[in-house]
């Protein structure tokens, strides 16, 4: 039996890393928001590898810090290792890893949750969504609760329709054996959206004590103290090590020994993997040419002895991981806690989608996270993030943000998703963002604290904090320019000469003195040539410097980018009106329904005739 058990603005449906953040963002945005979640006790849950970060994720965990989301905050309240990865490269690829402890991850967001104003938390199954006028009205449970909004976010992650598969065992389940979702995915299609399938896997889990870590080689964190969020302090933790072995021939041979048994070859496994996170039996069948694979061994937390397998998802039967796990240097004597298992899951296509996560069939309905396609936890976080945000602007009756492609890596990253033809998992890489430069993890704040600030998400303190640095920033870069030293200057002749400098030949500034690959800003606050310690600041500066002239032509760029953002399609064209276009053009243009010039060009398939057939029949009717 139905009843009525109360009224809200915002539904979030899911308690992962994307419901997570919408509901937060919902909720401090002024929003009366109930989330509605399987299990309490898998709230921020980290099926995968406990880990946040690495290349273009933690680009993405800063633009989330920036506008006010909580994962870089409760990430470096958790984390047991921090390092910077690609060192070695520029700027617009360095990226912060962090190792955290998945059960401290969980017990503070869950903290946080519940001591959300405006925020409800119940733990039920979403099975129903109802509609009145082609907009969501309400969410019915599984028990029979019916709860009235005006706007759902689905943020299901891997449940709908879950399916586990353990060599010849298959079996309904979410992940970690949880509850899957089964009847949400009946009613999206009675709403009229496609879905898919996609298939994702984990890794065994295993002992600590169980390992001989002499056989590995330690990979340490960074002493530094390093952190995500803007608002953490900076603290020196200390570090917990992961470990590197690599898998041998005997490994190997073990796998394709059993592959009669492996469900990715046998035909029990019908949806699409991630290519960039493949299963280990896929990568010794695809690169046979490979006597070893790295494998990382990292743990799980502080007070734990699971020890996560990087490296290792498979969904070969138990007994031969056992083997699998037995053949690899310092795992001979190895203790399983968890099976690997693969999970296959309904997924929304997201080209269903508006650029707000916004779906088209149905008007107030959000979708983000896993259900529109990608993988990992930061890519469903920042997609939660903008769902939420967008879903309480639109109850304030107010435009939805809308993140460019050259203002973040998350405008990149659902402009990929609703343009794109998605037929795996999608992964945010690096190189998908054509202004990288622009978009680093450094100058996040700088790019979106004025964004957060004018949706209502920065609060006083994180807005006292930006303006602060930029105040000094922009202090600091006009000491540097107008501060000069000629070549008579013994000071400056001095200091060249002891960092093999050459010398000055004409008149210059502290600041053009910086791009000189062995110049450091660290350099001129020991000369007392600049007044200035906070660390931040300092990246800023130099940064800036050195890379004055690529960001320059990168701005350049964004700015032809931006005219063609600039030239907006009317919601109610048609498309058979538009003499010349091809065939896939029409059919992709009235799928997607692209909102400019720019955007459109930017669906997979389509031609520079198409875009050009288009632009003139817009100007056309224009005249008229």
């Amino acid at each position: 039996m139905i009843y009525n058990a109360g009224s809200y603005d915002v539904i979030v449906i899911g308690g992962g890393h994307a419901g997570c953040e919408a509901a937060l963002a919902s909720a401090r945005m002024g929003c009366e928001t109930l989330m509605i979640t399987l299990s309490m006790e898998n709230i921020a849950n980290m099926p995968c590898n406990p880990s946040i970060g690495g290349p273009a994720k933690a680009q993405l965990v800063r633009e989330m810090d920036a506008l006010g989301g909580e994962m870089a905050i409760n990430v470096d309240q958790s984390a047991i290792q921090m390092r910077v990865i690609n060192t070695g490269k520029g700027p617009a690829v360095q990226a912060i890893r962090a190792q955290a402890d998945k059960h401290e991850y969980h017990n503070k967001m869950l903290k946080t949750l519940l001591n959300q104003p405006r925020l409800k938390i119940v733990m039920a199954e979403a099975e129903e969504i109802e509609t009145r006028g082609g907009a969501v009205s309400a969410i019915i449970t599984r028990t029979g609760a019916r709860f009235s909004c005006r706007a759902v976010v689905i943020t299901s992650g891997t449940y709908l329709k879950g399916r586990i598969i353990i060599g010849e065992i298959a079996y309904d389940g979410g992940p970690g054996n949880q509850f899957p979702a089964i009847k949400l995915s009946d009613s999206l299609r009675r709403l009229g959206l496609q879905l898919g399938r996609f298939k994702t896997g984990t890794p065994p889990r295993i002992y600590r004590r169980s390992v001989d870590f002499s056989k590995m080689i330690e990979q340490p964190g960074d002493d530094l103290p390093l952190r995500f969020s803007y608002m953490s302090p900076r603290v020196t933790r200390t570090q917990h090590s992961c470990w590197l072995t690599h898998t041998t021939p005997a490994t190997h041979k073990i796998v394709m020994d059993n592959l009669d048994r492996a469900p990715m070859f046998t035909g029990i496994i019908t949806g699409i993997g991630p290519r960039y996170c493949p299963s280990f039996e896929d990568k010794v069948v695809h690169f046979a040419h490979k006597d070893s694979h790295q494998i990382f061994i990292e743990p799980e937390g502080r007070d734990t002895e699971e020890m996560y397998i990087q490296g290792l998802n498979t969904s070969l039967p138990e007994d031969v991981q056992v083997k699998v796990l037995k053949s690899i240097p310092g795992l001979e004597n190895v203790a399983i806690i968890r099976t690997g298992y693969a999970i296959e899951y309904d997924y929304l296509p997201p080209a269903q989608l508006r650029s707000s996560l916004e779906t088209r069939q149905v008007e107030g309905l959000f979708t983000a996270g896993q259900i529109n396609g990608t993988s990992g936890y930061e890519e469903a976080a920042a997609q939660g993030l903008i769902a939420g945000i967008n879903a309480a602007l639109k109850i304030q009756d107010q435009e939805p943000l809308i993140l460019k492609r050259s203002e973040a890596f998350i405008g990149v990253l659902i402009d990929d998703l609703v343009t794109g033809d998605i037929d795996e998992p999608y992964r945010l890489l690096t190189s998908r963002a054509e202004y990288r430069l622009l978009l680093r993890q450094d100058n996040a704040d700088l790019r979106l604290t004025e964004k957060g600030r004018k949706i209502g998400l920065v609060d006083d303190e994180r807005w006292r904090v930006y303006n602060e640095k930029k105040t000094r920033l922009e202090h600091d870069i006009g000491v540097l320019k107008k501060q000069t030293y000629t070549p008579a200057d013994l000071d400056m002749s001095n200091f060249l000469e002891s960092k093999d400098s050459a010398d000055l030949k004409d008149r210059i500034s502290l600041w053009e003195l910086l791009r000189r690959p062995e110049i450091r800003i660290k350099d001129y606050t020991e000369m007392g040539w600049l007044n200035q310690e906070d660390e931040d600041i300092l990246e800023q500066l130099e940064i800036q410097a050195k890379y004055e002239g690529y960001i320059k032509k990168q701005e350049e760029q964004v700015r032809r980018f931006e005219k063609m953002e600039g030239k907006l399609i009317p919601a109610d064209i048609d498309y058979d009106e538009v003499f010349g276009l091809s065939n896939e053009a029409r059919h992709k243009f009235k799928q997607i329904k692209p909102e400019s010039i720019g955007q459109a060009s930017r669906v997979f398939g389509i031609s520079p005739a198409d875009i050009n057939v288009l632009l003139i029949y817009l100007e056309k009717k224009r005249r008229k």
